[in-house]
């Protein structure tokens, strides 16, 4: 395999896995970006060279360090401004001489209701919220850079992300688990392991496309609840109705988009099998993992 040399502009939960998942095998070199100089410590400590980026402004650091990048990874999320990468780095990333791939981050969000049937990447994107349309937006971003830089572009919209720390065990523990019953409604969701594999794979082959990332088993929100707190021994909390539930606004557009999404595409792409298939996998996993 060639040299690889990534830069991550967002060292945070999923991107780490990918980090993880490529040094794994060696001959890799990272750099990140994060927001506070604990955080870049934290990664320093672990390997990785880390600079500060909050999104205000470019750093000097990260435009030298992009000179010697051969992929870019980018995970984080665009506001009402746009995508803060875009708006700092976007002149750098061109310039970069290495340049082989960028990756980015997007979500399942970008997507309607589509009243809980099945849809894969041709399905209409058309976001129910603010946040969504902002990431749209930033995909058209990097699809713009890509095409100009003549590279290849990997646009992966994660499902709901769980994994070790990330799950319906810490809720349940500390008591602030829902089963919110909306009727026929479904939740797509991916293991974190399996969006760091892919994202690891997608580098390596410098995959090019617009790619679903999401486990095989869309599943109402309340059953996956209630599997975790059997798998504690616990009783599941009880269920409330969604008319009845007390929640914000931005939890309430997660409920407007009720869709089953297909991961076919990354799948034959990338030759790749989940290594959580479900949610059921996946509990089990964490469970066997965590200390308490």
């Amino acid at each position: 395999m060639e040299p690889l040399n990534l830069f991550v502009f967002g060292a945070g939960y999923s991107a780490r896995a990918a980090i993880t998942a490529l040094r794994a095998e060696g001959g890799v070199s990272v750099t990140a970006t994060t927001r506070s100089p604990e955080k870049a410590a934290d990664l320093a400590n672990s390997g990785i060279a880390a600079h500060v980026f909050d999104g205000t402004a470019p750093t000097a650091t990260s435009r030298q360090a992009l000179q010697a990048a051969t992929h870019v990874l980018v995970s984080i999320a665009p506001g009402s401004e746009g995508d803060p990468v875009l708006a700092h780095h976007a002149s750098d990333l061109l310039a970069a001489p290495n340049l082989r791939w960028i990756g980015y981050f997007s979500t399942i969000g970008v997507y309607g209701d589509a009243e809980g049937e099945w849809i894969d990447e041709t399905a209409l994107t058309e976001p129910l919220s603010a946040r969504n349309r902002y990431r749209l937006d930033a995909e058209a971003g990097w699809q713009a850079l890509a095409e100009q830089k003549a590279i290849p572009l990997s646009i992966l919209r994660l499902a709901g992300i769980y994994g070790p720390s990330r799950s319906p065990f810490e809720k349940l523990k500390s008591g602030t688990a829902r089963r919110i019953v909306k009727t026929g409604q479904v939740f797509n969701r991916i293991h974190v392991q399996d969006i760091g594999a892919i994202t690891a794979l997608a580098a390596k082959q410098r995959l090019h496309g617009i790619f679903n990332i999401c486990d095989d088993a869309p599943a109402a929100p309340q059953d996956v609840i209630a599997h975790a707190a059997r798998l504690l021994g616990m009783a599941p909390p009880p269920e409330i109705a969604f008319d009845d539930a007390d929640l914000s606004p931005m939890a309430r557009t997660f409920y407007a988009g009720n869709r089953r999404v297909s991961n076919a595409k990354i799948k034959a792409a990338l030759g790749y099998t989940l290594k959580y298939p479900t949610y059921r996998e996946g509990h089990a996993a964490i469970l066997s993992q965590r200390d308490d």
